[in-house]
């Protein structure tokens, strides 16, 4: 028994170890590129230690682009689409989770159905709507696509569900009402779902590329992935630590946003594996 526990033990401890790797390389890749000079990111064989950093890529990559512009923008869109997402998701999922109504289950169906479709499919007659709206190179078209969100209103559906029904007839007993229960009673309950979809939606949204490019003639209102993307088009050559030193300035939002977080995001996911 003690060598199964032995063996078991250190197989887990490698798994631990090779998993961290896989994850922990490729960001300590890219901050060590970004620090480095033209020729070491070209040396073969390659270096993983540098001994000189030089921290003045940060500068050049802030100084390629409008940053702090498309940092702003970037900011708005992702809350902006956090606002969004905040008064369709919720409603509509509570409604899905609670409400029995003729064609509810057709809709959840048409609902999760439209996960199926990538975005490079609609994003044509999307484009050919805003622009009659005159909403091209605004806020509102870079937020519009990802005001609501199947997969969350699902995510969200499952949670609202798992609460006691019993706990909502006391509340209606009370003479509480529908928009009392869910702030009060169903909200506080789903509060790990709700700050992990936050989270996804968050690094989906900062992340994007696709409709900040496609959606906009200039940089007015673009948001940071474009212009670090543009990085690569720069005279000369791509310049990878430069482009590296870019990177890491966006990655940094992120990682901030995931250790806040984190807490409720495995609160969230423990919940869901104990049911």
């Amino acid at each position: 028994m003690k060598k199964r526990i032995t063996f078991t033990s250190a197989g887990k401890l490698v798994f631990d170890v090779f998993l961290f790797l896989i994850f922990f390389l490729p960001f300590y890749w890219m901050v060590l590129t970004s620090i480095k000079t033209m020729g070491e990111t070209l040396k073969m064989p390659p270096s993983f230690w540098v001994s000189n950093p030089q921290w003045e890529n940060f500068v050049t990559a802030f100084n390629a682009i409008p940053f702090l512009n498309m940092l702003k923008n970037s900011l708005i869109v992702v809350f902006g689409t956090l606002f969004c997402q905040c008064i369709t998701v919720i409603p509509a999922a509570y409604a899905f989770a609670r409400y029995e109504f003729k064609g509810s289950k057709f809709l959840f169906g048409v609902t999760l159905a439209t996960m199926m479709i990538p975005a490079q499919l609609i994003f044509l007659p999307v484009f050919l709507l805003f622009s009659q709206l005159g909403l091209i190179n605004s806020y509102w078209s870079l937020i519009l696509p990802s005001a609501s969100s199947a997969f969350a209103i699902f995510m969200l559906r499952q949670t609202f569900k798992q609460v006691p029904e019993e706990l909502l007839e006391a509340a209606r007993l009370d003479n509480a009402s529908e928009w009392t229960i869910l702030r009060r009673i169903m909200l506080p309950i789903a509060r790990p779902t709700v700050v992990t979809l936050a989270l996804l939606t968050f690094i989906s949204s900062w992340n994007d590329y696709f409709w900040p490019l496609v959606l906009t003639t200039n940089n007015t209102v673009r948001t940071l992935p474009v212009g670090i993307a543009a990085l690569k088009a720069a005279e000369g050559g791509i310049k990878y630590h430069i482009l590296m030193a870019g990177n890491v300035l966006l990655v940094i939002p992120v990682l901030a946003a995931f250790f806040i977080a984190q807490k409720q995001v495995i609160r969230a996911f423990t919940y869901m594996g104990e049911k």
